[in-house]
């Protein structure tokens, strides 16, 4: 019996020796940085097996011994991975077990339109291209969506992903986003507003991101529109007869483009256009939703970024005469 209670010590020596020596010694590896995906699911040895096919030597029955061993076998995460210096297999365990993953990230900016955001994730290098080929009703289709229109739909933010995810389940979140902002923001606005449901308020707030030049115009900017709804004024707003030109747009807005009737042209139509304009912000949600109390009817810009607010249309026409005719 004693005989063999030191043969297991031994025993348990030499693996203990062994797997420290396996563990701990720097692997051969080509030159880095490598990068290797860990599929959702994966295996301990299914991993050494991706890890090795990289570039890194790592004999998977072995890294995962190693992994049993120390009770970590079972906490594999999954994603996108970079080894960039020589490294241990315990090394890659910690990192495989920490989720310490090498993402890539996609910013979408408030006041972007659909068409920006598609060409965006069309030039996303590290995204698995599936838009490409898809109609803007099979995308909402695919994510989810039931509204009519991609416009307006997804959330301005940084958004982080693995290199190989689905350009459409990135669009999943942004969209999912979105629609937690806009209802938080319809949950919490002024009872009182001329808007029948949270969609109108998502025009109306990707308007407001448009007109904004300084951010602390905003409320007022938000305010000025809700007036206008209320007394069945044409909203006449710049921008969304911009959107309603497409393509056709030069960057030069004429008299001719303000008087030619389309559906967002807010001169020649009265009420909201028929979709967003734009990808609101939060802050643009949220002064759509709680305008503050005002009688201001007209801005204008000053060309500093900020606007003159009035109340009657003589005083905007002053306004108009003192900052974008030059009579100062």
């Amino acid at each position: 019996m004693r005989l063999l209670k030191s043969f297991l010590i031994l025993a348990l020596l030499a693996i203990s020796l062994a797997v420290s020596w396996f563990a701990l010694r720097s692997l051969p590896m080509q030159a880095g940085p490598i990068e290797f995906s860990v599929p959702p699911g994966a295996s301990l040895r299914t991993a050494a097996r991706v890890i090795e096919a990289a570039g890194i030597e790592l004999p998977a029955w072995q890294f995962e011994w190693m992994g049993r061993l120390l009770g970590r076998a079972a906490h594999i995460k999954a994603g996108s991975y970079e080894v960039a210096a020589p490294t241990t297999a315990l090394e890659l365990l910690n990192k495989l077990t920490r989720g310490d993953v090498s993402q890539s990230e996609l910013v979408l900016v408030e006041g972007r339109t659909f068409r920006d955001l598609h060409a965006l994730l069309g030039n996303a290098p590290e995204l698995n291209h599936e838009m490409a080929a898809l109609h803007d009703d099979e995308i909402l289709r695919r994510i989810g969506a039931n509204e009519s229109s991609p416009e307006g739909l997804f959330f301005p933010d940084t958004y982080l992903f693995d290199k190989g995810d689905s350009d459409l389940a990135v669009l999943k979140r942004a969209y999912l986003a979105m629609q937690r902002e806009l209802n938080a923001a319809w949950a919490t606005r002024n009872p009182g507003l001329p808007l029948k449901t949270p969609y109108e308020l998502l025009i109306l707030a990707s308007i407001v991101e448009k007109e904004t030049g300084l951010a602390s115009d905003r409320p007022q900017i938000a305010a000025v529109f809700v007036n206008r709804l209320r007394l069945g004024m044409p909203l006449q707003t710049d921008p969304s007869v911009i959107y309603g030109l497409g393509e056709r747009f030069d960057g030069n807005l004429r008299r001719i483009d303000l008087e030619t009737d389309t559906p967002w042209n807010t001169y020649t139509r009265r009420g909201l256009p028929p979709t967003p304009i734009s990808m609101p912000g939060r802050d643009a949600l949220r002064a759509a939703a709680n305008p503050p109390a005002s009688d201001k009817l007209y801005f204008v810009a000053r060309g500093d970024g900020s606007s003159v607010f009035s109340s009657s249309l003589e005083a905007h026409n002053r306004a108009v005469a003192n900052y974008q005719k030059g009579n100062r």
